[in-house]
């Protein structure tokens, strides 16, 4: 007989975790099929633990609203949980006068996100604060922090069980077909099985695209092809020189070669951006000749790096909509109202700011699929 269920939710990262908790507390009866053996083990467990304040996301935009509204709801949920946290703040710092606009420009568009607490200091402000640092002003962001993504995983997944979510470890989606009245479901592994839900949720981050081919009724139209940007971290030898996370303006990689902290207080740098080829399998090779280019950009802001401070951490790869050259592009959380397939809500391009956003990524996709 096949198992009947409200929801199936493919993916277990931080966004699949924090769906199934959602529509689970909403009196969903939910499932969570994992490729994987464990929560977490692509995206969500390879990137700097940072909760962003909301500054870089063009107004209006998905990333824009959900990475404020999600920053405050996981601030809550952090101090509600006992999940290990520090609102620690960041400097975007303008090191010359030529990025003086810039940085100004940046201010404006947080302020109209609604990112209210960031304010522009000089120089001299941002070097008290932070006496190693090089500029000639700075945007304060204390709102901005780090945490524990395991803890917050951990949590999340004990939430959703609490309010009665199944989860299935090595249990790929192999396809289903959308009916009028839910989906066929198709799951692999060694234990193959069937199911129908009234509700699919497409959390599969960086294949999310490979899941949505797979659904029979879903025009081909309304999957993209995503692409995988990879981002290396250097982790630094020695005593951090900054209590607070510095991100310099203007770079080649992405937001730049920043500085984070981890809770601990140990010093790390990236990520850069490295394009993987169309069609490549994850790759999470680090190579440490990357220093080079770290060491280059890093010097920008902070002169003291010392030759051979940084050693090779880890790797993280990035889902993009885009490619390379392409102008950033948003989120996209496409319902039925966009692809008309009911009860479908299929997640691409969920990168950073996607960990800080990720309550509220769940309620959206809950309100989606409350009528459904």
């Amino acid at each position: 007989m096949t198992e009947r269920v409200d929801a199936l939710v493919v993916g277990a990262g931080v966004i699949g975790l924090a769906v199934a908790r959602e529509l689970a507390r909403a009196g969903r009866e939910v499932v969570v099929v994992e490729q994987a053996g464990a929560i977490g083990t692509g995206t969500s467990s390879r990137h700097s633990e940072v909760i962003h304040a909301g500054l870089y996301y063009a107004p209006g935009s998905l990333k824009a609203r959900l990475c404020v509204e999600g920053r405050d709801a996981l601030y809550v949920y952090c101090a509600e949980r006992g999940i290990a946290h520090r609102r620690c703040g960041k400097l975007v710092v303008a090191v010359t006068v030529d990025e003086l606009p810039a940085l100004e420009a940046l201010h404006a568009q947080a302020l109209v996100n609604g990112v209210h607490d960031v304010r522009r200091i000089e120089g001299a402000a941002a070097q008290a604060m932070e006496p190693a640092l090089r500029a000639v002003a700075a945007l304060h962001s204390p709102s901005t922090g780090i945490v524990d993504s395991h803890a917050l995983m951990l949590a999340l997944q004990g939430d959703a069980e609490d309010a009665g979510t199944a989860f299935a470890f090595h249990s790929p989606f192999d396809g289903a077909v959308a009916r009028g009245d839910g989906f066929e479901v198709r799951i692999g592994g060694a234990d193959p099985m069937r199911l129908q839900a009234r509700r699919l949720v497409n959390a599969g981050g960086l294949y999310a695209d490979a899941v949505a081919s797979r659904i029979e009724g879903l025009e081909p139209r309304h999957v993209p092809r995503l692409r995988f940007c990879r981002g290396h971290y250097f982790a630094l030898a020695g005593r951090a020189p900054f209590s607070r996370l510095v991100y310099p303006l203007h770079n080649r990689a992405g937001l730049g070669t920043h500085f984070t902290l981890d809770l601990g207080g140990q010093g790390r740098f990236g990520p850069d951006v490295e394009w993987l080829p169309e069609g490549a399998a994850e790759d999470y090779t680090v190579d440490g000749s990357r220093a080079n280019v770290f060491e280059r950009d890093i010097r920008h802001y902070w002169p003291g790096l010392r030759d051979g401070a940084l050693l090779p951490a880890y790797s993280g790869i990035r889902p993009k909509v885009v490619g390379p050259g392409e102008p950033a592009a948003d989120f996209r959380i496409d319902g039925p109202g966009l692809h008309g397939v009911p009860g479908l809500v299929n997640l691409f391009g969920i990168e950073s700011p996607g960990l800080t956003s990720s309550l509220a990524i769940a309620a959206a996709v809950r309100a989606l699929l409350a009528d459904q």
